[in-house]
């Protein structure tokens, strides 16, 4: 019961970074190593209230998830926008790349790029990729996620490979892929938060597969604590930064990003 709070500050930290541009699992690696929260339960856990975080955007949006359903007949308008078997196609589409080299990769990822140096680095080339893509972007040809063409799906999954780097963002990677793609900075953002259920599960639902026999049932309430606030943080994170990216652009986080890099790195390298 004393640790608790330790549950409910990761699934806060969670919460709120999982879906912005500033990297949830670096700051989870962060927030674990000040806690003194490490080791394989702390793994499980950290895997298990990214599930929390992604429920939270199944509810938020589940207009356009239920839309996804095919009904009787695929009638003409579900091969068009982000609905029916178009929109599990675009979908299907982002989420190849990363299920392909996660496959692959996964086994060095989780041994050589999860430290605090690593995920120093990463926020930094990462802000650096912000700051270039809201400079250079070309001009929007898509303000809403049912224009999203499958070109354009297939590029946001090359961009969401490049947050398998802990650091990098999930989140930031799939926005500046969309931008990059000619989506406005919205419907990037949009597009993003939804793109992210899918290769979430996928790689949620692996991680607990591999630790499931390390959970015993003593674990149950903080890791229902850690997922409850997680989705709670999670659908605030989200309405908020929607209402953001309407306003301003990317580059408070990259600011942000870059000031945090030389910090973790110096005052938590080994």
């Amino acid at each position: 019961m004393g640790d608790l709070w330790v549950a409910a500050v990761l699934g806060i930290v969670e919460g709120i970074t999982e879906f912005l541009p500033v990297s949830s699992t670096g700051h989870l690696i962060v927030a674990g190593h000040l806690m003194n929260f490490s080791g394989d339960r702390a793994a499980s856990f950290e895997v298990f209230i990214q599930l929390g975080a992604i429920l939270a955007v199944v509810v938020l949006y589940w207009r356009r998830f239920t839309g996804l359903i095919p009904t009787k007949g695929l009638r003409p308008a579900q091969y068009r926008g982000f609905s029916g078997m178009n929109g599990l196609l675009l979908l299907f589409l982002t989420t190849l790349p990363a299920l392909v080299i996660g496959a692959f990769a996964h086994g060095a990822i989780k041994r050589y790029l999860f430290s605090p140096e690593t995920v120093a680095l990463a926020l930094a080339v990462g802000a650096v990729g912000i700051l270039l893509a809201e400079k250079f972007r070309p001009q929007p040809r898509v303000t809403d996620p049912d224009g999203i063409g499958y070109g354009q799906a297939f590029v946001i999954g090359l961009f969401q490979c490049i947050a398998m780097w802990p650091g990098m963002s999930r989140s930031a990677s799939t926005i500046i892929g969309g931008m990059v793609s000619g989506l406005d900075r919205k419907s990037a953002t949009e597009y993003s938060f939804l793109a992210a259920v899918p290769v979430m599960v996928a790689a949620t639902s692996y991680d607990l597969y591999k630790a499931w026999g390390l959970l015993k049932a003593s674990d149950f309430l903080f890791f229902a604590v850690g997922f409850a606030v997680s989705f709670i943080a999670a659908a605030l994170a989200v309405r908020t930064f929607i209402a953001a990216v309407q306003r301003w652009s990317l580059a408070p986080y990259a600011w942000y990003r870059l000031a945090i890099a030389p910090i973790i790195y110096f005052t938590m390298s080994s």
